[in-house]
């Protein structure tokens, strides 16, 4: 059977969610600037990878702070 997490497991979740996604935002970043440094190419794939990931996170916090603005009426 599996329980529910609590509030600091949820919390030590969370934290390394999110230091995971900078890292990775980071890399991709660097990736697309390294090879437009080193070989005056742009990166497309890693690029459309870094957009979506900042799209679909933005989006999930714009939708998520609505829906609890909206439940505290």
């Amino acid at each position: 059977m599996k329980n529910k997490m609590d509030e600091m497991e949820m919390s030590i979740n969370l934290k390394a969610i999110r230091i995971s996604w900078v890292v990775t935002a980071l890399l991709l970043c660097g990736w697309v600037g390294y090879e437009w440094v080193a070989n005056r190419s742009f990166n497309w794939i890693a690029f459309i990878i870094m957009d979506s990931q900042l799209i679909v996170y933005w989006g999930i916090q714009l939708i998520l702070k609505w829906s609890l603005g909206k439940n505290e009426e």
